[in-house]
């Protein structure tokens, strides 16, 4: 048995959480926020057996896309304040970070 932790954005939770219930597999949700970003997160903890994991790793890749988007520029310290501008980088958000650990004992009470 595995537990697989998949972290992905907000904006995919719904669309992943309806293709795992409609899969037949049971998950638990956690919010959470990134560090980079500071944009909220939802972690997923889902219990497969060992022969789930490809087809749920697929079901995660094909509802979790990344995608680019424009955030304004952390401030620098070391530049003169009179001449500082925030300006947007471009950033990659979405997709989803997957963590497959193994389970020794589950137990449903």
């Amino acid at each position: 048995m595995k537990l697989i932790v998949a972290i992905v954005q907000d904006q995919d939770r719904s669309t992943l959480a309806d293709a795992l219930l409609e899969a037949g597999l049971r998950t638990t949700q956690l919010k959470s926020t990134g560090s980079f970003l500071r944009a909220g997160n939802i972690t997923f903890l889902i219990g497969v057996e060992d022969n789930q994991v490809t087809p749920t790793l697929q079901l995660i890749e094909e509802n979790c896309k990344s995608r680019e988007q424009y955030i304004a520029s952390p401030a620098s310290y070391d530049v003169n304040l009179e001449i500082t501008t925030a300006f947007p980088v471009e950033v990659e958000i979405g997709g989803a970070v997957v963590f497959v650990l193994p389970i020794e004992s589950y137990h449903r009470f």
